[in-house]
């Protein structure tokens, strides 16, 4: 499979490697210096770029007849731009805010404890994401997930960075050295707590995740999620 990355920073090294393991090539590495050529030549598209340029790679990707994975966050405002490109040109679309294998479960362990937590209300629930300090957005949008996965399961009605009001969700964004990504759904009572947590303990899992769920879209049409590519039934 040939494989195309837009953004060549930590997380495209670490999917480069993961890529040529399994046995993958790399036709081009797209950094702020250098242009697409090469991408119409690419099975695939693998994005871990930054806001600023996704949308861009993402329509270059649509426009070349390129199937393309993202795992930039922070551009959402125009996701619905995109999706309408990608059926415009039959192309094909993965958008995550986490492609780790073990954080999509989380996911699904998270939707699951919420439906249960919903019948409780003496229990609210907050969470905490903390990563390395060269990210750029808060909270991050795995954090975000988490709460809207909570959201659709209960009486919430949203997630704030700030004091939390009624019926919305405080997500507290920490940033320390290092920290690939730990994630925390916390629900507390006056008598107890009841916590999930994810630790990443370095960048393998999510650039893993990416090369598999770019192995499964090759050759497909249409916009897909991590639940598509595992295989989960909610």
């Amino acid at each position: 499979m040939k494989i195309a990355l837009l953004g060549y920073g930590k997380m495209g090294q670490t999917i480069e490697r993961i890529a040529l393991e399994r046995g993958h090539e790399i036709v081009l590495k797209k950094d702020e210096f250098n242009t697409y050529e090469g991408l119409s030549n690419a099975d695939v598209a693998i994005d871990f770029s930054i806001p600023a340029v996704a949308v861009e790679n993402i329509s270059n990707c649509f426009h070349a007849n390129v199937p393309v994975i993202s795992g930039t966050t922070g551009w959402l405002e125009h996701y619905d731009e995109m999706a309408a490109l990608c059926k415009d040109k039959n192309g094909a679309f993965i958008s995550s805010s986490n492609f780790s294998l073990g954080v999509n479960l989380f996911f699904e362990l998270n939707e699951y404890l919420a439906k249960m937590m919903s019948k409780f209300g003496s229990y609210s629930v907050e969470m905490e994401e903390i990563h390395h300090t060269q990210k750029l957005d808060a909270p991050s949008g795995t954090a975000i997930s988490l709460a809207k996965g909570v959201i659709e399961n209960s009486d919430y009605t949203n997630w704030t960075l700030k004091e939390a009001k009624e019926n919305q969700i405080h997500i507290e964004a920490v940033r320390t050295e290092n920290v690939p990504g730990t994630h925390t759904v916390t629900y507390n009572s006056v008598v107890d707590t009841i916590e999930i947590k994810h630790t990443a303990h370095n960048r393998d899992g999510f650039a893993l995740g990416a090369v598999i769920a770019a192995e499964w879209i090759v050759g497909k049409h249409g916009i897909f999620t991590m639940k598509d590519v595992l295989n989960i039934q909610s």
